[in-house]
């Protein structure tokens, strides 16, 4: 790879690693084939897309998870929520309804604060309401792999990510076909015993010449009402969903490369005896990626989005219909250099987002969640300096934000961002250590129903909501310290292990949240959202990988803690604060690596802030085996013991919703080419 930097190609060729990836869960059988590599290299290491370096998350000063695909078959997931199991800091819940979800971050959620991306494309939908807030839906069949940043140093993904970035990439015809195949096809069928729930799914790729190729998937998933772990079923739990996939991949030069790709899904489930919901979901992804190798300033990346997501709600015949269009455009360049003994990778970059919402309430728009537009748009730069033991990644942002409703609000303001790590050692065992502090900003505009939301609560319990175009942007300070240690070659010649631990403070001031307005006109009572003084998170996350060849085995661990301040100094437990978790994964493989089996046990002790969570244990079990190169097999037993439990981010307003109990999922793809 003539032209870059030492550091740089050891990256681009997988010379570090990445964690819970062994070398033969980070590829899929069919990738193992193709690459022809041993067990025991470098395929643990393996770049990810939240990266804009060219980095693996063992050499990111950053609290990173990379989730390839051969661990996502062995999650053998029905919803996006089973995707990030075990990964610290990082909870997925959905009231009881699996297949809308929402993502929490070191206690962030909800309105953006966590930016979920689906191949370029962000999902932004938001509904003030009890359900949950947030929803999404990409289907975890289409998936290549997912990418988790955790903190505000995710800033260089757009405005608004103080919590993190979750990064969905989507397969393309590379990814599923042989290197001497044109065409393949392959389908699947599963089976999930809680809620009898059927999966099938069908996927084709061809290949035009070595320049063009294109892939296209299609899934149907039907689930009933699932069992909670004390044998209640949970009603309107069961869900239908239908979804599609299409991804062309063109190399007009030998240095571009251009990606085009629509993925969709309709999306149903009811709410109670007189609700029913749809949800219809379009996203349109272009992608183009120049890298010159003689020419080391010009990597180039080019994303633009456009995703439409509309939800239906009928509520005893009546239908409420909340439409947002999110237009997205996302520009940046890598350039390498050096000056003396020190390398640098420098990257400019900008972003724009632009989000539409219309709601329509018999015929007028919904008060609670109202018309309006939100504008946002940013620039940043950020180099990466590399000298000997000494690395430091020093970057700014420039963000702003215009918002446009029944009023007009708007701002802007630069964060930074600063890392410093050492790796002081050359031999032994601590060759592969590092050690770094970091702090980084970010910044949240509010969106339209946090500033503009007004109305009159129904039922008995009937109060005015508030608007509050005054409503200032939240600003997320983080501090991290840290280390990322790989080595090899521990115990016998090719074993591998990857760690990284972090401890991390966030303070989040004029944190938005609802609040009680005593004194206006018609109040008590009237709520209205508030920049409160500050919210202060902490928490400590470990995660780490060793794998042996025939043995492999996992541990993470995620300590949270996180309070409201007020003004007057009063303390109060921040609710959207997830349970404090260790997670074990342990496995074997035989039959020359063609079979897994291995096992996941999860201790959970609920927060401070819950009233309602108790401490609880998940085991669950899992096989997979590649009986042939066309022939595959995956066995999973979520929750063994049928664990009766819930997740303490929960809207309790409408009932608290225990998880599901016992499920056994079995499945099969069949797949040939030519």
């Amino acid at each position: 790879m003539k032209g870059l930097p030492a550091r740089h190609m050891r990256a681009a060729l997988g010379g570090a690693a990445v964690l819970t990836i062994s070398s033969v869960q980070g590829l899929s059988a069919q990738e193992a084939q193709n690459q022809a590599q041993p067990t025991g290299t470098t395929l643990l290491d393996r770049i990810t897309v939240v990266s804009r370096t060219d980095e693996t998350p063992i050499e990111t000063m950053a609290s990173i998870s990379h989730i390839g695909e051969e661990r996502l078959e062995q999650r053998v997931a029905t919803t996006p929520n089973d995707l990030l199991f075990g990964i610290p800091g990082v909870s997925i819940y959905s009231d009881g309804r699996p297949s809308v979800s929402n993502v929490n971050i070191r206690g962030l959620q909800d309105a953006g604060r966590v930016s979920v991306i689906v191949d370029g494309a962000r999902q932004n939908f938001h509904k003030a309401g009890h359900e949950t807030p947030r929803a999404f839906w990409i289907d975890p069949v289409l998936l290549k792999q997912v990418d988790v940043i955790r903190g505000p140093s995710a800033n260089t993904f757009g405005s608004g990510a103080i919590g993190g970035v979750v990064y969905f990439q989507t397969k393309t015809a590379e990814d599923f076909l042989h290197e001497d195949e044109t065409y393949a096809l392959s389908t699947t069928a599963r089976y999930e015993s809680n809620g009898s729930g059927w999966t099938t799914s069908a996927t084709g790729a061809y290949r035009f010449t070595d320049s063009a190729s294109i892939l296209g998937n299609i899934v149907w998933r039907d689930y009933g009402n699932y069992e909670d772990g004390a044998g209640n079923i949970v009603d309107y739990s069961g869900f239908d969903v239908l979804s599609g996939h299409i991804k062309g991949t063109f190399r007009p030069t030998d240095l571009s490369e251009l990606n085009l790709g629509w993925t969709g899904s309709q999306n149903e489930w009811s709410g109670d005896d007189e609700t029913d919901n749809e949800l219809k979901d379009q996203k349109f992804t272009g992608e183009f990626k120049i890298t010159d190798e003689e020419e080391k300033w010009l990597n180039l990346n080019v994303k633009g989005s456009f995703n439409s997501m509309g939800l239906t709600e009928t509520e005893a015949g009546v239908p409420t219909d909340y439409d947002l269009r999110t237009s997205s455009f996302d520009i940046w360049n890598t350039s390498y250099f050096e000056t003396g003994p020190v390398e640098h990778e420098l990257t400019v970059g900008g972003d724009w987002v632009y989000d539409d919402f219309t709601s329509d309430e018999a015929g007028s728009p919904d008060l609670f969640n109202p018309n309006g537009e939100r504008t946002l748009w940013g620039a940043y730069l950020q180099d990466k300096l590399t000298y000997d033991w000494l690395e430091i990644v020093a970057g700014l942002r420039y963000d702003a934000y215009e918002l446009k409703a029944s009023d007009e609000s708007s701002g802007d303001r630069i964060s930074p961002r600063i890392s410093v790590g050492v790796s002081p050692f050359r031999d032994g065992l601590l060759a592969g250590l590092q050690v770094y502090g970091s702090y980084a900003e970010g910044y949240r505009a509010p969106n339209i129903s946090e500033a503009f939301i007004s109305g009159i609560h129904p039922s008995a319990f009937s109060f005015r909501f508030l608007p509050n175009p005054s409503l200032r942007p939240e600003t997320g300070k983080t501090w991290e310290a840290g280390l990322n240690y790989s080595q090899s070659g521990l115990l016998h010649v090719d074993d591998d292990l990857r760690l990284k631990a972090a401890y991390f403070h966030t303070n989040v001031e004029d944190f938005i949240t609802t609040q009680m307005v005593f004194g206006a006109p018609g109040c008590p009572p009237c709520f209205q959202y508030q920049n409160v003084y500050a919210a202060e998170i902490d928490g400590f996350e470990l995660e780490g990988y060793y794998d042996a060849g025939r043995f492999f085995g996992g541990l993470s661990l995620s300590v949270i803690d996180g309070h409201e301040i007020q003004q007057d100094g009063t303390r109060t437990a921040l609710s959207t604060i997830p349970s404090t978790s260790i997670t074990a994964d342990l496995g074997m493989r035989f039959l020359e690596e063609r079979l897994t089996i291995g096992g996941e046990v999860q201790f959970n002790e609920a927060p401070e802030g819950s009233t309602f969570a108790e401490n609880y244990t998940l085991v669950n079990i899992y096989a997979n085996y590649q009986a042939t190169e066309n022939l595959r097999f995956d066995f999973r037993i979520d929750n063994l013991f049928d664990e009766e439990y819930v997740v303490p981010l929960v809207d309790t307003s409408d009932g608290v919703f225990s998880q599901p109990g016992l499920s056994v999922k079995v499945g099969a793809t069949l797949r040939f080419g030519g």
